[in-house]
């Protein structure tokens, strides 16, 4: 008999096609294992009429399938890993990260428009976005708009906003690639800590040698230097803090944004260092730019 595996992920659309996309590339390697998808609707899914920072921050999108993890309902869970926490329980181990699909931000207008209308707010309830957006578009005004995917788009498309800002990852995921406005640059728009890659949790203590045809270095040494420099500026969901890291040959480049909440000054930097160093390089980052704004 093949040893059956049940697989958590939230119940949207997107975190079932993340989910498959995980279960088909263990499916190919692993023949001898079945797998079962268990859905959850997360306290982040159900919550929709205020900010995340109001009512719990990310975990509030793991807290239901961390439950599932520690009582034996699921084996593994499939995350986003910009929406989980900076920190994981060590009981409950992040196994593996996939390789980062495109990992930048997307403007989306509504379906149909030609031209960008200005006299309409930015759906957007991200506070990194926020502040990069009206940096781009000065004057601009910004509307909390939360909900999957697909229910941001409908609302877009109704009229109620100029545009809004999702993650290419996801777009993508979702064949919706036809949606993109315009995709922005890191020197644009600064990605969240994590975007574009899929983290697989488990429990500690037991073997994941399964998940190593999903694990990707590139993605590891990328995110180390990500959340360091999250870390140490003790970046929280409501923090404009931005961070993102890409491999150059042997070296890695961060590009990072810090908001100084007691100021209302932001600074944004860039800096490279081995490979070798990306947990250095993130905290080194960091200091630059405290160092900036406290000048």
């Amino acid at each position: 008999m093949k040893r059956l595996l049940r697989v958590g992920s939230r119940e949207s659309k997107l975190a079932v096609i993340q989910a498959r996309l995980v279960i088909d590339t263990i499916r190919r390697h692993h023949p001898e294992l079945e797998f079962e998808l268990v859905t959850m609707k997360t306290s982040g899914d159900v919550l929709l009429d205020r900010n995340l920072d109001e009512v719990g921050g990310k975990g509030l999108f793991v807290k239901e399938l961390d439950v599932g993890l520690r009582s034996g309902r699921i084996d593994f869970a499939v995350h986003s890993l910009k929406d989980m926490p900076m920190e994981t329980p060590e009981d409950l181990p992040v196994a593996a990260l996939t390789k980062r699909e495109n990992p930048f931000d997307a403007l989306v207008m509504p379906e149909g428009a030609e031209k960008i209308d200005l006299s309409k707010p930015f759906g957007c309830s991200s506070a990194r976005r926020t502040l990069q957006l009206q940096r781009l578009y000065p004057g601009s005004t910004v509307k909390g708009i939360r909900g999957n995917v697909l229910l941001r788009l409908q609302k877009v498309d109704s009229g109620e906003y100029a545009a809004t800002v999702l993650a290419c990852a996801g777009l993508n995921r979702m064949g919706l690639q036809g949606r993109v406005t315009r995709v922005f640059t890191e020197n644009e728009m600064i990605p969240a800590a994590g975007q574009g890659i899929l983290a697989v949790q488990g429990r500690a203590g037991e073997d994941h040698g399964y998940l190593a045809c999903v694990d990707n270095e590139e993605a590891r040494i990328a995110y180390t230097a990500e959340n360091a420099f999250i870390r140490r500026l003790d970046g929280g969901c409501s923090s404009p803090i931005a961070a993102y890291a890409r491999l150059e040959g042997g070296s890695i480049r961060l590009f990072g944004l810090h908001y100084d909440e007691e100021s209302g000054r932001h600074a944004t930097g860039t800096m490279a260092m081995p490979a070798g160093d990306a947990e250095t390089l993130g905290y080194a980052l960091a200091e630059q730019l405290l160092k900036e704004l406290r000048a």
